[in-house]
């Protein structure tokens, strides 16, 4: 059964899949693909859908249950990116097949990404991975393991490199895919980071490439209409956690970056919006993962387009 040509987009952020402060359980993420399957399944009856995922919760609990095993080197990230791939990858994709009509298919593609091996993004972590620690426990952490901190709320989390996508490797098998009607869940975690080596093959690094920023080159990539950020916060806002917050409904490029954003969480979401708007004329949305449909819609979350003359707030 082939789905209608229009594609679409959708990235499922790594706190909507497991929430924050929620234990790191196969059931509680069970659970939660669960609610995502169900918001992405009526929107999968009209459009060509394309899957994304988070995996900072995951990898970093991979990481920090990799550590605690004296016997061996804990494994690098880029084979935790990939254990992750597949892992929340069969979650979405047996959820979604039990609530897609007979004759709908899925499939899960591990997806390598290129990044340049002298990203400046080595040399400066910013992309939080794994639970929020206390300070105590993240400074012995630190000194133990040698891990990076930084605060989040009202703890601390680990942070790693987070380069720049240039390259998805499997983007032939993905829109082949794509054109026989199979519903592809890809790019999880943002991509398995690798870079190539002196003899032109390719090795992973230790990294983790933002999921948004690997979802908009996708996007782009496969001729998408519209890009889905989906997280577990309503829309962007502007003058966020002050008396004035404000969320936005419809906005321009040009007029979102003139506003600055936590790097953490909204700032790559609206930079991966804003690239893809730009290089497709199509439209971004950012909001709930609950609201999946009514942000598709225009009726929920925040539209990122070139069409928008004005910026446009909700009531």
């Amino acid at each position: 059964m082939r789905p209608p040509s229009t594609r679409l987009v959708a990235a499922l952020g790594g706190n909507a899949l497991l929430r924050r402060g929620e234990p790191l359980t196969a059931a509680n993420q069970r659970r939660n693909v669960a609610v995502a399957a169900s918001a992405l399944a009526p929107i999968a009856a009209s459009h060509s859908l394309v899957v994304t995922h988070g995996n900072g919760p995951q990898v970093g609990l991979l990481a920090l249950q990799g550590a605690a095993y004296r016997a061996t080197d804990a494994y690098p990230l880029d084979v935790l990116d990939a254990e992750t791939e597949g892992q929340i990858g069969y979650l979405i994709e047996q959820e979604l097949m039990n609530r897609l009509p007979a004759g709908r298919r899925c499939a899960t593609v591990l997806t390598q990404i290129e990044v340049d091996r002298n990203d400046p993004a080595f040399a400066a972590p910013t992309k939080p991975i794994g639970p929020v620690y206390s300070q105590a426990d993240s400074r012995r952490l630190q000194d133990d393991r040698g891990w990076t901190f930084c605060r989040d709320g009202v703890g601390y989390r680990r942070v790693v490199a987070s380069p720049e996508p240039r390259r998805i490797f499997e983007i032939g098998v993905i829109e082949l895919l794509v054109e026989n009607g199979v519903i592809v869940i890809c790019a999880g975690g943002g991509g398995i980071p690798v870079v190539r080596r002196d003899d032109g093959g390719l090795v992973g690094v230790e990294a983790v490439i933002d999921k948004d920023k690997a979802s908009a080159l996708l996007a782009t990539q496969v001729r998408a209409g519209a890009l889905l950020l989906l997280t577990d916060v309503d829309g962007v806002y502007l003058d966020c956690d002050t008396p004035k917050a404000r969320r936005i409904k419809r906005i321009s490029p040009d007029a979102i970056r003139r506003h600055r954003f936590a790097e953490g969480s909204m700032g790559p979401k609206v930079e991966a919006a804003c690239r893809f708007v730009e290089a497709t004329g199509g439209t971004a949305g950012i909001g709930a993962l609950k609201d999946a449909a009514a942000i598709l819609a225009g009726a929920a979350g925040t539209a990122i387009t070139a069409r928008a003359t004005a910026t446009e707030f909700w009531d």
